[in-house]
């Protein structure tokens, strides 16, 4: 107890020299968190010479802004170099960066944006449970952002679950970066988590005994999730600093720095670590990505002759799946958001409940709490709309990308295929959104053949895959001969564009469910048409493309928002490959679309096999 109570004093130093040398961070909220930090991590089952153990406890700070104070202590108790850490905090070169990382040693989730950190958590104690494995799950957190949404949400799931093996630890020191937190947005931290069925437990957050006592009754609960609410002072440590909000994201001056060294009775070295930041390289330091090895068995693909949907076929492929690997070394869940017989994992749920997690109408929570499921051993399914998966949860799945999970997003009722539901529903960005998810990948199956083996062979690799697909049901593609394009014989391959048609004048492009029109639509004219089916939009297949579009009219047709959908990444591509074609054009939608049955709505907007038939024969006369 003497030594943490040691250790919390040197680490506000090492707090407020690292903020000064990198003269930029937040020293006000991280020393308010200190003894919460070096209580959880002194009392969590986490090895500093093994700190990536399966089986240990997990960690997730999501006030991730308090990261010198994360760092201080992850350095005193051995995780990482102190000196490393304070002379190179916020440096490109360093992987001590200005918010929380996971891959640092110590650190199991990359945070910054507040009120995701419990979801995150949530989604960790999940995984404990779906793999027996009998692990605890810390969540430090501040209290402005308990007026977020998705805390409440995640609050919600946890309890739903059990989840008595997951315990937060609240900063409740009623400072946030305008003023008082109560002034703010007031909330009822307490009563919020007593009325979500969560027990509570107050105490002195800057008495080391008081956190470690309520730690340790938090984990012998075998019943509750609990909520540890930890009263401090911003700033603590130096008389100047408490109660200041000012110092919240602002490094101390030199002057402010020797009378606070001073106050602490720490040895002023900052020199030293100035000294070595100026030897630092300008590189960027080397990317920390965790993963696993994806061991499930992939069963035999489905074939489909008749007229179906895609999201049929994707729930049967997924049903076929979960329940070939019930004990396989890699779990295959499902999470779900109350739309199971909609998107179709009402499969899962009725055959395989023990693999079918249902969060409910909490799309924040639920798309981090499948994202940090996906990063801890299991391969996790987060089905939903389009625009509830995609548009709705983007931020969230924009921190699943940078935390290297591997999650599957399968979003249904995308494009004007949802019909009458409206402007409300048609989801336009599938393509455009999870662009901008750096390192996702993205799946426009063109049949319900192509979306089965997509499924299962987005579910056997590593890594954040979306596979987007409307709602209604879609002709089989077919060979000219009459068998199914993406039949027995057919494997699909991550990026390749399939040549459906082979013409010498005219190449149609497109992917999901506009391409059995763009076939339909050269079936007019054959031999003088070529379609390609670009399923894989962002990864494009260069000598495909230069094959069929050089010097060819080219016409991309396309049931997604004009701007920055499929159009624009194949006209980008081409340009930077000098592929150019002798003509360019688009047909995608322009506005946002009325109600009306989808037919009629392809009809309206140009996307019919009878409308972009017109197109073509234009553009061949």
């Amino acid at each position: 107890m003497r030594r943490l109570k040691e250790l919390a004093r040197i680490c506000r130093g090492d707090v407020l020299k690292m903020t000064y040398v990198a003269n930029s961070g937040h020293p006000g909220g991280s020393m308010s968190s200190m003894e919460i930090f070096l209580s959880i991590y002194s009392f969590a089952n986490v090895d500093p010479k093994n700190p990536f153990d399966p089986l240990r406890d997990r960690i997730v700070i999501s006030h991730g802004h308090t990261s010198p104070g994360v760092y201080s202590v992850l350095g005193r108790l051995g995780f990482v170099d102190i000196d490393q850490v304070i002379a190179g905090f916020r440096h490109h070169s360093s992987i001590f960066e200005g918010h929380v990382t996971r891959g640092i040693p110590g650190i199991d989730w990359s945070t910054g944006n507040l009120g995701q950190g419990l979801a995150a958590g949530v989604g960790f104690a999940l995984a404990s449970k779906i793999k027996e494995q009998d692990y605890h799950v810390f969540v430090a957190m501040s209290d402005a952002e308990q007026a977020k949404g998705q805390v409440a949400e995640a609050r919600r799931i946890a309890k739903k679950y059990g989840l008595s093996n997951v315990t937060v630890v609240i900063d409740y020191n009623d400072a946030q970066i305008s003023g008082r937190a109560r002034d703010i947005m007031a909330v009822n931290i307490k009563e919020n988590y007593l009325s979500d069925g969560w027990r509570v437990i107050e105490v002195d957050g800057h008495d080391i005994e008081q956190l470690l006592y309520a730690l340790k009754e938090a984990v012998e609960d075998k019943v509750n999730p609990v909520a540890i609410l930890a009263h401090t002072v911003m700033g603590k440590g130096v008389s100047f600093m408490e109660n200041n909000v000012s110092y919240h994201g602002k490094p101390l001056t030199k002057e402010e720095l020797e009378k606070a060294l001073a106050e602490l009775g720490i040895e002023n070295d900052v020199d030293k670590y100035i000294e070595m930041r100026k030897h630092l390289p300008l590189v960027k330091h080397e990317p920390l990505k965790l993963g696993y090895e994806v061991k499930i068995n992939v069963p035999t693909a489905r074939t489909y002759t008749e007229k179906t949907d895609n999201r049929s076929a994707f729930g049967k492929a997924l049903l076929d799946i979960v329940k070939a690997n019930k004990n396989s070394e890699t779990p295959v869940v499902v999470v779900d958001c109350d739309l199971a017989s909609s998107v179709k994992t009402d499969l899962v749920m009725k055959e395989v409940p023990e693999r079918f997690v249902q969060i409910g109408v909490q799309e924040h929570a639920a798309a981090t709490v499948s994202g940090a499921m996906s990063a801890d051993g299991i391969v996790t399914f987060f089905a939903d709309f389009g625009v509830f998966g995609v548009s709705e949860t983007y931020n969230q799945h924009r921190l699943n990308a940078i935390n290297h999970t591997n999650l599957k997003v399968v979003v249904t009722h995308c494009g004007l295929n949802v019909g009458e539901d409206g402007k409300t529903h048609h989801g336009l960005d599938y393509v455009s959104a999870p662009a901008n998810w750096l390192g996702y990948k993205v799946i426009v199956p063109a049949d319900p053949n192509q979306t089965d083996r997509v499924v299962r062979y987005t579910a056997s690799v590593y890594g954040n895959f979306l596979i987007a697909m409307g709602r209604a049901k879609q002709s089989i593609i077919k060979r000219e001969d009459g068998k199914p394009f993406f039949g027995d014989d057919y494997t699909f391959e991550y990026g390749k564009i399939d040549v459906l048609r082979e013409g010498a004048e005219v190449t149609l492009l497109g992917c999901g469910a506009i391409v059995e029109n763009l076939v339909a639509a050269a079936d007019n004219f054959k031999g003088r048409v070529s379609v390609l089916n670009v399923a894989c939009p962002l990864d494009l297949d260069e000598a495909t493309l230069r094959k069929y579009c050089d010097g060819k009219k080219v016409l991309v047709v396309e049931d997604h928002a004009a701007p920055l959908g499929l159009a624009a990444l194949l006209a980008k591509f081409m340009m930077q490959k000098k592929i150019f074609p002798s003509h360019f054009e688009q047909i995608a939608i322009e506005e946002h679309v009325v109600s009306g049955p989808y037919e009629a709505l392809y009809e309206l907007y140009g996307l019919s096999a009878k409308k972009i038939a017109e197109k073509v024969a234009a553009l061949l006369s």
